[in-house]
Order: structure tokens, then C-alpha cells, then sequence
């Protein structure tokens, strides 16, 4: 993961957020927002310690296999007061399998949302990518879920905290089956996501900067622009099609993207001696 940021680049301040978030990550407990840490506003400083964060995972021997968009809402950019996306980073650990079952306190405080995956069969290299070069860079469309995480108490986050967060990124699912965009309009496929066989959210690819493919114009140009593009092979999560929902232990997801296709994720409830220690 290229970077201009090493580690010892870092302030003390973004070093101390960096390690706050790690450490709610190592022992399972959140940690106060991390915005008051860092300069106001300061999203160049989140990323830092993001990134930071990422460069950790990585020297642990995970791989970096694609990026994330978030704030795709207009709705939800209104509530942070943005008006652009944010973005974090993909790795290898994150999978998980459709139909697969995400174990026990595996994250903090887990919340499901369903989106359009791509998959890159070129890189996409100039800061001014356009609508064509990602046509002609996606090798095919998948649905997906995104299991969004916070590591930080309550979801009480701005801006900073979710950046510095890696975007409140937790684990993702992809669907089985690809679709070429030749197939395909993402603008206007329809999304329905159910929590144990009831509705919980609803939405559209035009909800999503008005196309999932919007989101990763954006996302291409942003990375090539820091020095760090999509690459061949590269999964990106464009960004939720409607709201996100909280998981519970025991409750099963489902996603239904009309064009796309479903994908599903159950989440485990406590063990026994769990259950004992809850009590």
C-alpha cells in the first residue's frame, strides 16, 4: 500500500488515535471518538492514521485486495457535513464466504448494508478517470453485503472517526455468480435486503451518487491521485443501495439485487459458556 505516511511520519496525536483504534480492535471493547485527538476537520490526518492502521495489518501478512467507498448517501454526507465520498481499504482477511455464518464477537458492533461489488480486470491508473476507462476496466459485477464495524462506542462518529477508522470497515460477502456490465444497468437495479426473512432495507443503484459506477469514477480518480491505484484483480464496494441495518447474534441477511442476483450472511449466537458469562 503505497504511502507518503510511514509510521514514523506520524504525529503523536495521530499515533495516539491510530493505537486507540487498534487496541479497541485487539480487545473487543470501543474506544471514545478519536476526532478530538486530531486538528479539526482534519481528514488528511484521519487517512494518515488510517492508512497507518492498514500498513499494520499488512506487515502481519494480510493482503490488500480492494477498496471501499462510503458516504455514497447524499443523505448521510448531509448528516456529517461532506460532500464527497470517503474510502478504505480492502484485505484479505475481511472475506466472507455467501452463505457463510460471521462467528461470535468476531466484531464490535456489526451493521449490514447491500451493495454492487466490482471486479477490475485492468488498472486504472489516471487521476481523471472517466466513466469509460471504468467501463472498459470491470471485468464483472457482483452483489454484495457489507458488514460495516465501528470501533469506536455507540457509532458516535464524524467525519474524522469513520476515515480514521478505515471508512468503519468490518467484512464483506460477495455473490457467486459474475455479471458482465454489458448485462447490466447499475443505475437502475433495485435492491431489497431482508434480517431473518423480513424487509429491512430498500433502495436503487441511483442511490448511490446516482450510479455505482459514479462511486468508482471517484474512487479510481481519488487513489490515483494519492499514488495508490486500483489494480487488476482489485473488489470494489461502491457503496450501500439503501440503509444499513443492525445484525444481531443469530439473524440471518439476505440481499436480492434485481440483474445481480442474492447473497447471504448468518451471524453466530453466543456459545454456551458465552451465554453463561453474559448472564
Amino acid at each position: 500500500m503505497a504511502s507518503s505516511h510511514s509510521p514514523d511520519t506520524l504525529s503523536p496525536e495521530a499515533r495516539k488515535a491510530a493505537d486507540a483504534l487498534w487496541e479497541a480492535e485487539q480487545a473487543g471493547v470501543p474506544c471514545p471518538p478519536v476526532r478530538d485527538q486530531l486538528p479539526a476537520g482534519d481528514v488528511t490526518a484521519a487517512y494518515a492514521v488510517q492508512r497507518h492502521n492498514v500498513e499494520r495489518r499488512l506487515a502481519q501478512g494480510r493482503r490488500l485486495i480492494g477498496r471501499k467507498t462510503g458516504l455514497t448517501s447524499p443523505a448521510v454526507q448531509r448528516q456529517l457535513g461532506v460532500d464527497q465520498p470517503d474510502f478504505g481499504a480492502l484485505l484479505s482477511d475481511m472475506t466472507v464466504p455467501d452463505g457463510g455464518t460471521v462467528p461470535h464477537r468476531r466484531l464490535l458492533q456489526p451493521k449490514v448494508e447491500a451493495e454492487v461489488a466490482l471486479v477490475l480486470a485492468t488498472d486504472l491508473p489516471h487521476p481523471e478517470t472517466t466513466l469509460a476507462d471504468v467501463l472498459r476496466a470491470v471485468d464483472f459485477a457482483l452483489p454484495a453485503l457489507e458488514i460495516v464495524d465501528s470501533r469506536i462506542v455507540d457509532w458516535d462518529i464524524g467525519l474524522v472517526d469513520t476515515v480514521a477508522d478505515n471508512a468503519s470497515s468490518g467484512l464483506f460477502v460477495l455473490g457467486g455468480t459474475p455479471v458482465p456490465l454489458t448485462a447490466v444497468d447499475l443505475r437502475t437495479v433495485r435492491m431489497s435486503l431482508t434480517r431473518d426473512g423480513e424487509e429491512v432495507s430498500q433502495g436503487t443503484g441511483a442511490d448511490c451518487l446516482d450510479s455505482p459506477l459514479n462511486a468508482a469514477v471517484w474512487l479510481a480518480s481519488t487513489l490515483a491521485a494519492m499514488g495508490d491505484p486500483l489494480r487488476a484483480g482489485d473488489v470494489v464496494l461502491t457503496g450501500a443501495l439503501g440503509p444499513m441495518a443492525a445484525a444481531t447474534p443469530g439473524s440471518r441477511f439476505e440481499a436480492t439485487i434485481s440483474g445481480l442476483g442474492s447473497v447471504r450472511v448468518g451471524f453466530a449466537p453466543p456459545a454456551p459458556d458465552q451465554k453463561a458469562e453474559q448472564q
